[in-house]
């Protein structure tokens, strides 16, 4: 009988995590992230057309990521 060992998790690190569940393959990592990517914005898409203007006065769904973001995610992770 097979005995798998558990696979350790690190709450403080979701990159590794990732790699772990993909048994350390970097393309599927990144392949499955992606296809995740897509459904998400698949899901906000049909929940933009579904959002009713009267619940959210001012604020409209954005797909996009603002620069903002994306440079505090970039410092956070030490890359410039």
């Amino acid at each position: 009988m097979l005995v798998q060992t558990p696979v350790q998790i690190d709450l403080l690190d979701p990159i590794n995590d990732a790699l772990a569940f993909h048994d350390g393959d970097p393309r599927a990592t990144i392949s499955t992230l992606l296809a995740d990517c897509a459904h998400l914005r698949e899901q906000l898409l049909i929940a933009k057309t579904c959002l009713s203007k009267g619940l959210t006065p001012g604020w409209s769904l954005e797909l996009e990521r603002k620069l903002r973001i994306l440079l505090e995610l970039a410092l956070r992770s030490g890359r410039p």
